[in-house]
Protein backbone atom coordinates (compact mmCIF):
# COMPACT_ATOMS: atom_id res chain seq x y z
CA UNK A 1 0.00 0.00 0.00
CA UNK A 2 1.26 3.36 -0.74
CA UNK A 3 2.16 5.96 2.06
CA UNK A 4 -0.70 8.38 2.53
CA UNK A 5 -0.58 12.03 2.25
CA UNK A 6 -1.77 13.82 5.33
CA UNK A 7 -5.18 15.68 3.89
CA UNK A 8 -7.61 17.73 5.42
CA UNK A 9 -11.24 17.21 4.87
CA UNK A 10 -12.03 20.26 4.16
CA UNK A 11 -9.04 20.93 1.55
CA UNK A 12 -9.96 17.56 0.37
CA UNK A 13 -13.44 18.43 -0.34
CA UNK A 14 -12.36 21.20 -2.28
CA UNK A 15 -9.76 19.41 -4.10
CA UNK A 16 -12.25 16.69 -5.45
CA UNK A 17 -14.83 20.00 -6.35
CA UNK A 18 -12.57 21.34 -8.83
CA UNK A 19 -11.24 17.91 -10.55
CA UNK A 20 -14.70 17.62 -11.15
CA UNK A 21 -15.59 21.09 -12.60
CA UNK A 22 -14.70 19.90 -16.20
CA UNK A 23 -17.57 17.25 -16.44
CA UNK A 24 -19.95 17.99 -14.35
CA UNK A 25 -22.83 20.65 -14.84
CA UNK A 26 -23.05 23.24 -12.23
CA UNK A 27 -25.67 22.13 -10.58
CA UNK A 28 -24.43 18.19 -10.19
CA UNK A 29 -21.53 20.52 -8.45
CA UNK A 30 -24.10 22.22 -6.10
CA UNK A 31 -25.75 19.31 -5.08
CA UNK A 32 -22.35 17.45 -4.03
CA UNK A 33 -20.74 20.32 -2.39
CA UNK A 34 -23.56 20.14 -0.05
CA UNK A 35 -23.04 16.64 0.21
CA UNK A 36 -19.86 16.91 1.28
CA UNK A 37 -19.90 19.14 3.51
CA UNK A 38 -22.64 16.95 5.50
CA UNK A 39 -19.40 14.72 5.65
CA UNK A 40 -16.68 17.39 6.46
CA UNK A 41 -19.16 18.52 9.14
CA UNK A 42 -18.97 14.53 10.81
CA UNK A 43 -15.36 14.59 10.81
CA UNK A 44 -15.41 17.99 12.72
CA UNK A 45 -17.83 16.58 15.17
CA UNK A 46 -15.58 13.46 15.25
CA UNK A 47 -12.26 15.29 15.41
CA UNK A 48 -11.26 13.90 12.38
CA UNK A 49 -8.58 16.12 11.10
CA UNK A 50 -6.55 13.62 8.83
CA UNK A 51 -8.42 11.50 5.81
CA UNK A 52 -5.64 9.37 6.37
CA UNK A 53 -7.45 8.18 9.66
CA UNK A 54 -10.33 6.90 8.11
CA UNK A 55 -12.06 3.20 9.08
CA UNK A 56 -14.55 1.13 7.57
CA UNK A 57 -16.52 1.88 10.73
CA UNK A 58 -15.66 5.68 10.42
CA UNK A 59 -17.96 5.66 7.27
CA UNK A 60 -20.69 3.47 8.94
CA UNK A 61 -20.82 5.78 11.71
CA UNK A 62 -21.09 8.61 9.15
CA UNK A 63 -24.16 6.79 7.66
CA UNK A 64 -25.92 6.23 10.63
CA UNK A 65 -25.20 10.13 11.56
CA UNK A 66 -26.37 11.67 7.91
CA UNK A 67 -28.99 8.89 8.53
CA UNK A 68 -30.51 9.73 11.66
CA UNK A 69 -30.18 14.06 10.20
CA UNK A 70 -27.44 15.17 12.71
CA UNK A 71 -25.56 17.90 12.37
CA UNK A 72 -26.35 21.92 11.41
CA UNK A 73 -29.94 22.43 10.00
CA UNK A 74 -30.25 18.76 9.10
CA UNK A 75 -33.36 16.55 8.80
CA UNK A 76 -33.54 12.65 8.63
CA UNK A 77 -33.47 11.30 5.24
CA UNK A 78 -35.03 8.12 3.64
CA UNK A 79 -33.22 5.10 2.08
CA UNK A 80 -33.00 6.64 -1.86
CA UNK A 81 -31.72 9.54 -0.92
CA UNK A 82 -29.29 8.28 2.04
CA UNK A 83 -28.30 6.45 -0.95
CA UNK A 84 -27.64 9.51 -3.65
CA UNK A 85 -25.57 10.70 -0.51
CA UNK A 86 -23.63 8.21 0.38
CA UNK A 87 -22.49 7.37 -3.72
CA UNK A 88 -21.48 11.01 -3.51
CA UNK A 89 -19.01 9.79 -0.51
CA UNK A 90 -17.73 7.12 -2.43
CA UNK A 91 -17.03 8.92 -5.56
CA UNK A 92 -15.06 11.33 -3.27
CA UNK A 93 -12.99 8.71 -1.19
CA UNK A 94 -12.18 7.02 -4.90
CA UNK A 95 -10.80 10.12 -5.77
CA UNK A 96 -8.93 10.78 -2.65
CA UNK A 97 -7.38 7.07 -3.42
CA UNK A 98 -5.98 8.47 -6.43
CA UNK A 99 -4.15 11.44 -4.42
CA UNK A 100 -2.68 8.81 -1.74
CA UNK A 101 -5.06 10.49 0.91
CA UNK A 102 -6.92 7.30 1.67
CA UNK A 103 -6.38 3.24 1.25
CA UNK A 104 -7.48 2.36 -2.08
CA UNK A 105 -10.19 0.45 -1.10
CA UNK A 106 -11.56 2.43 1.56
CA UNK A 107 -14.21 3.38 -0.83
CA UNK A 108 -15.89 0.41 -1.38
CA UNK A 109 -16.39 0.32 2.76
CA UNK A 110 -19.02 2.40 1.77
CA UNK A 111 -21.97 0.26 2.86
CA UNK A 112 -24.73 0.93 0.33
CA UNK A 113 -27.97 0.92 1.08
CA UNK A 114 -30.59 -1.12 -1.10
CA UNK A 115 -33.80 0.49 -2.31
CA UNK A 116 -36.78 -1.37 -4.04
CA UNK A 117 -37.48 -0.10 -7.34
CA UNK A 118 -40.54 2.06 -5.86
CA UNK A 119 -38.70 3.50 -3.25
CA UNK A 120 -35.95 4.88 -6.58
CA UNK A 121 -39.18 7.03 -7.28
CA UNK A 122 -40.29 10.09 -5.20
CA UNK A 123 -44.26 10.32 -5.63
CA UNK A 124 -44.01 14.14 -4.42
CA UNK A 125 -45.82 16.34 -6.62
CA UNK A 126 -47.29 19.39 -7.49
CA UNK A 127 -50.98 18.58 -8.34
CA UNK A 128 -52.11 20.57 -11.91
CA UNK A 129 -54.89 22.34 -9.38
CA UNK A 130 -52.68 23.18 -6.88
CA UNK A 131 -50.70 24.66 -9.99
CA UNK A 132 -54.15 26.96 -11.46
CA UNK A 133 -54.81 28.25 -7.83
CA UNK A 134 -51.43 29.80 -6.94
CA UNK A 135 -50.89 31.32 -10.94
CA UNK A 136 -54.83 32.42 -10.22
CA UNK A 137 -53.33 34.29 -6.70
CA UNK A 138 -50.07 35.39 -8.02
CA UNK A 139 -51.74 36.96 -11.38
CA UNK A 140 -54.00 38.76 -9.02
CA UNK A 141 -51.89 39.96 -6.24
CA UNK A 142 -48.08 39.65 -7.15
CA UNK A 143 -48.83 40.21 -11.19
CA UNK A 144 -45.57 40.45 -12.86
CA UNK A 145 -42.95 40.02 -10.34
CA UNK A 146 -40.55 37.55 -10.23
CA UNK A 147 -42.51 34.83 -8.23
CA UNK A 148 -45.13 35.21 -10.50
CA UNK A 149 -42.60 35.19 -13.41
CA UNK A 150 -41.13 32.02 -12.26
CA UNK A 151 -43.58 29.66 -11.33
CA UNK A 152 -45.67 30.85 -14.77
CA UNK A 153 -42.69 29.91 -17.34
CA UNK A 154 -41.70 26.99 -15.04
CA UNK A 155 -45.11 25.39 -15.43
CA UNK A 156 -46.12 26.95 -18.98
CA UNK A 157 -42.61 25.56 -20.49
CA UNK A 158 -41.89 22.65 -18.02
CA UNK A 159 -38.59 23.56 -18.34
CA UNK A 160 -35.87 22.81 -15.60
CA UNK A 161 -34.32 25.87 -13.04
CA UNK A 162 -31.20 25.59 -15.11
CA UNK A 163 -33.01 26.31 -18.23
CA UNK A 164 -35.06 28.86 -17.27
CA UNK A 165 -32.32 30.79 -15.37
CA UNK A 166 -30.35 30.59 -18.94
CA UNK A 167 -32.43 32.52 -20.62
CA UNK A 168 -31.22 36.17 -21.86
CA UNK A 169 -33.61 38.94 -22.58
CA UNK A 170 -32.70 38.03 -26.51
CA UNK A 171 -33.72 34.73 -26.10
CA UNK A 172 -37.59 35.61 -25.83
CA UNK A 173 -39.38 35.86 -29.46
CA UNK A 174 -42.23 37.84 -28.53
CA UNK A 175 -43.60 38.77 -32.26
CA UNK A 176 -43.15 35.09 -33.32
CA UNK A 177 -40.28 35.99 -36.14
CA UNK A 178 -39.49 32.75 -35.72
CA UNK A 179 -40.14 30.71 -39.21
CA UNK A 180 -41.25 27.40 -38.06
CA UNK A 181 -43.12 28.98 -34.93
CA UNK A 182 -46.36 30.08 -34.50
CA UNK A 183 -46.75 32.41 -31.97
CA UNK A 184 -44.47 33.78 -29.20
CA UNK A 185 -41.27 31.59 -27.69
CA UNK A 186 -38.48 31.20 -25.78
CA UNK A 187 -35.46 29.63 -26.66
CA UNK A 188 -33.40 27.77 -25.05
CA UNK A 189 -29.74 27.56 -24.96
CA UNK A 190 -26.73 25.73 -23.53
CA UNK A 191 -23.52 28.21 -22.98
CA UNK A 192 -21.31 26.72 -20.28
CA UNK A 193 -18.54 29.20 -21.39
CA UNK A 194 -20.68 31.89 -20.03
CA UNK A 195 -22.14 30.28 -16.79
CA UNK A 196 -25.54 28.86 -18.02
CA UNK A 197 -25.10 25.17 -19.30
CA UNK A 198 -28.02 22.45 -19.87
CA UNK A 199 -28.59 19.85 -18.11
CA UNK A 200 -28.37 17.73 -21.78
CA UNK A 201 -25.97 20.05 -23.29
CA UNK A 202 -26.40 20.68 -27.06
CA UNK A 203 -29.15 18.10 -27.08
CA UNK A 204 -31.27 20.17 -24.45
CA UNK A 205 -31.42 23.13 -26.86
CA UNK A 206 -34.75 23.66 -27.94
CA UNK A 207 -37.48 26.58 -28.72
CA UNK A 208 -40.72 25.97 -26.42
CA UNK A 209 -43.93 28.12 -27.62
CA UNK A 210 -45.44 29.92 -25.27
CA UNK A 211 -48.87 31.73 -24.60
CA UNK A 212 -49.45 35.61 -25.87
CA UNK A 213 -50.69 35.46 -21.99
CA UNK A 214 -47.26 34.39 -20.94
CA UNK A 215 -45.51 36.51 -23.17
CA UNK A 216 -47.51 39.89 -22.28
CA UNK A 217 -46.45 38.78 -18.17
CA UNK A 218 -42.86 38.67 -19.60
CA UNK A 219 -42.81 41.98 -21.20
CA UNK A 220 -45.17 43.14 -18.04
CA UNK A 221 -41.58 42.04 -15.61
CA UNK A 222 -39.03 43.13 -17.97
CA UNK A 223 -40.79 47.05 -17.95
CA UNK A 224 -41.79 47.20 -14.20
CA UNK A 225 -39.89 44.71 -11.37
CA UNK A 226 -36.63 43.48 -13.32
CA UNK A 227 -33.97 45.18 -12.22
CA UNK A 228 -32.43 46.22 -14.79
CA UNK A 229 -28.22 44.39 -14.85
CA UNK A 230 -26.05 42.36 -16.37
CA UNK A 231 -24.22 39.15 -15.35
CA UNK A 232 -20.96 38.18 -14.81
CA UNK A 233 -19.91 37.64 -18.74
CA UNK A 234 -21.86 40.68 -19.60
CA UNK A 235 -25.34 38.92 -20.58
CA UNK A 236 -28.66 40.44 -20.05
CA UNK A 237 -30.28 38.15 -17.98
CA UNK A 238 -34.53 37.52 -18.17
CA UNK A 239 -34.36 37.05 -15.02
CA UNK A 240 -32.50 39.25 -12.94
CA UNK A 241 -31.61 39.78 -8.50
CA UNK A 242 -29.94 43.08 -7.86
CA UNK A 243 -26.64 41.13 -8.12
CA UNK A 244 -27.42 39.72 -11.46
CA UNK A 245 -28.42 36.27 -12.39
CA UNK A 246 -29.98 34.45 -10.03
CA UNK A 247 -28.94 31.31 -8.59
CA UNK A 248 -31.09 27.93 -8.55
CA UNK A 249 -31.44 28.28 -4.99
CA UNK A 250 -33.27 31.20 -5.37
CA UNK A 251 -36.15 30.07 -7.76
CA UNK A 252 -36.27 27.39 -5.50
CA UNK A 253 -36.85 29.09 -2.40
CA UNK A 254 -39.35 30.67 -4.35
CA UNK A 255 -41.76 28.26 -4.85
CA UNK A 256 -41.23 26.38 -1.57
CA UNK A 257 -42.88 29.81 -0.70
CA UNK A 258 -45.77 30.02 -2.59
CA UNK A 259 -46.61 26.87 -2.69
CA UNK A 260 -47.38 27.05 1.38
CA UNK A 261 -51.54 27.39 2.20
CA UNK A 262 -50.70 29.77 4.73
CA UNK A 263 -49.56 32.51 2.28
CA UNK A 264 -52.03 32.40 -0.38
CA UNK A 265 -54.30 33.14 2.64
CA UNK A 266 -55.63 29.51 3.08
CA UNK A 267 -56.08 27.73 6.51
CA UNK A 268 -53.08 25.67 7.60
CA UNK A 269 -54.40 21.71 6.53
CA UNK A 270 -51.25 20.54 9.31
CA UNK A 271 -53.05 22.26 12.32
CA UNK A 272 -50.22 24.79 12.71
CA UNK A 273 -50.47 28.21 14.18
CA UNK A 274 -48.77 30.38 11.72
CA UNK A 275 -47.19 32.24 15.06
CA UNK A 276 -45.69 29.30 15.89
CA UNK A 277 -44.87 27.94 12.78
CA UNK A 278 -41.13 28.05 11.19
CA UNK A 279 -42.52 27.44 7.90
CA UNK A 280 -43.09 30.54 7.90
CA UNK A 281 -39.97 31.65 7.75
CA UNK A 282 -38.34 32.21 4.62
CA UNK A 283 -35.11 29.92 4.61
CA UNK A 284 -37.34 27.76 6.42
CA UNK A 285 -40.47 27.44 3.74
CA UNK A 286 -39.26 23.83 2.63
CA UNK A 287 -40.44 22.56 6.11
CA UNK A 288 -44.17 22.69 5.57
CA UNK A 289 -45.57 19.47 4.71
CA UNK A 290 -47.46 21.22 1.41
CA UNK A 291 -44.45 22.83 -0.18
CA UNK A 292 -43.36 22.07 -3.14
CA UNK A 293 -39.77 21.69 -5.25
CA UNK A 294 -39.58 22.61 -8.85
CA UNK A 295 -38.80 18.93 -9.82
CA UNK A 296 -42.28 18.39 -8.17
CA UNK A 297 -43.53 21.22 -10.74
CA UNK A 298 -42.21 19.55 -13.46
CA UNK A 299 -43.71 16.39 -12.66
CA UNK A 300 -47.35 18.00 -12.22
CA UNK A 301 -46.71 19.39 -15.75
CA UNK A 302 -46.13 16.07 -17.33
CA UNK A 303 -48.99 15.02 -15.29
CA UNK A 304 -51.05 17.17 -16.38
CA UNK A 305 -50.17 16.52 -20.26
CA UNK A 306 -50.69 12.88 -19.74
CA UNK A 307 -53.99 13.47 -18.34
CA UNK A 308 -55.05 15.43 -21.24
CA UNK A 309 -53.37 12.54 -23.66
CA UNK A 310 -50.73 14.85 -25.53
CA UNK A 311 -48.46 12.52 -26.87
CA UNK A 312 -45.51 11.56 -24.96
CA UNK A 313 -42.89 12.04 -27.83
CA UNK A 314 -44.43 15.56 -27.76
CA UNK A 315 -44.16 16.42 -24.13
CA UNK A 316 -40.59 14.23 -24.41
CA UNK A 317 -38.99 17.13 -26.86
CA UNK A 318 -41.03 19.82 -24.92
CA UNK A 319 -39.49 18.89 -21.35
CA UNK A 320 -36.01 17.63 -22.98
CA UNK A 321 -36.51 14.39 -21.18
CA UNK A 322 -36.94 10.75 -22.40
CA UNK A 323 -39.51 8.77 -22.30
CA UNK A 324 -38.36 6.40 -19.95
CA UNK A 325 -37.14 9.80 -17.01
CA UNK A 326 -40.63 11.20 -17.82
CA UNK A 327 -42.33 7.97 -17.14
CA UNK A 328 -40.74 6.80 -14.14
CA UNK A 329 -39.76 10.10 -12.23
CA UNK A 330 -42.21 12.68 -13.77
CA UNK A 331 -45.59 10.68 -14.68
CA UNK A 332 -47.53 10.80 -11.04
CA UNK A 333 -50.72 9.47 -13.25
CA UNK A 334 -52.71 6.83 -10.73
CA UNK A 335 -52.71 3.38 -12.02
CA UNK A 336 -56.34 3.59 -12.32
CA UNK A 337 -56.25 6.92 -14.29
CA UNK A 338 -53.32 4.85 -16.80
CA UNK A 339 -55.91 1.82 -17.10
CA UNK A 340 -58.50 4.25 -17.66
CA UNK A 341 -56.92 6.34 -20.77
CA UNK A 342 -55.93 2.97 -22.33
CA UNK A 343 -59.58 1.50 -21.88
CA UNK A 344 -60.52 4.76 -24.20
CA UNK A 345 -58.42 3.10 -26.76
CA UNK A 346 -59.16 -0.46 -26.87
CA UNK A 347 -62.28 -1.48 -28.59
CA UNK A 348 -65.43 -2.65 -26.16
CA UNK A 349 -65.90 -6.09 -27.46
Amino acid sequence: MPDLEPLDPEEGKELYLEARKDELTDSTISAQKYRLEAFVEWCDESDVDNLNELTGRDLYAYRVWRREGHGFNRDPIQRVTLRSQLGTIRAFLRFCSEIEAVPPDLFEKVAMPTVSAGEEVSDSTLDPDRVVGILEYLDQYKYASRDHLSVLLAWHTGCRIGGMLSLDLGDIDHDATHPRIDGPAVHFVHRPETGTPLKNKEKGERWNRISTYVSTVIEDYVAGPRIDVVDDYDREPLITTTYGRPVPGTVRMSLYRVTRPCWLGKECPHDRDPEDCEATMLKKASTCPSSRSPHDLRSGRVTYYRRNEVPRRIVKDRLNASEEILDKHYDRRSARERAQQRSDYLPDI
